[in-house]
């Protein structure tokens, strides 16, 4: 005789990407995992998972979470945007290449600031909310920023770059002095 045990769901709905997603699932659902198998938004990756990599981070509410370590019931109500809603944010402009990016987006890509792209949505999301706070970073700055986020390949020079290049770009939409002006 096999024995079936049924796990009680939990009906989760919370705003991913300025839409409203809803669905059940159990009590023990991460919200990487709600991200990407229920909402098949794959964009958040799992490294690590136990929050060490920061492959995972998304923002909720506007602020940097690793994914890996909240529960999706935890997450009810609440504003959750993945590196897939990076890209229609207010800041987001068309690239030559025809796609919608963001300043880190565009600096990330300008920069050479990723490789095999695997911890890239986590950097994606840490820095944009930590410009937020901190638009105009030093070099230095830029490293403390990003040190909570594990890359393997590449050395992080040219991420820095990336972090320094979108404060720059985000200037540069706002109507702010340029790098050169500010020199």
């Amino acid at each position: 005789m096999t024995e079936t045990t049924s796990e009680t769901l939990h009906d989760v709905t919370v705003t991913v990407n300025g839409v409203r997603r809803s669905a059940a699932v159990p009590a023990r659902r991460l919200l990487s995992d709600f991200l990407r198998h229920d909402l098949e938004l794959t964009g958040t990756h799992v490294g690590c998972e136990h929050g060490v990599c920061g492959a995972c981070t998304v923002l909720v509410d506007g602020a940097p979470m690793r994914s890996c370590l909240m529960f999706a019931v935890t997450a009810q109500d609440h504003a959750i945007t993945t590196v897939e809603g990076l890209c229609s944010a207010p800041d987001a402009r068309v690239a030559p290449t025809g796609e919608s990016m963001n300043p880190v987006q565009q600096a990330f890509a300008e920069c050479h600031g990723l490789q095999c792209g695997f911890c890239t949505p986590g950097f994606l999301t840490t820095v944009t909310a930590y410009l937020e706070e901190n638009p105009s970073p030093t070099s230095e700055q830029a490293r403390e920023a990003i040190s909570g986020n594990l890359c393997r390949c590449t050395g992080y020079q040219n991420i820095v770059k990336s972090v320094l290049r979108a404060a720059e770009i985000r200037s540069e939409r706002a109507g702010g002095p340029t790098a050169e002006e500010q020199a």
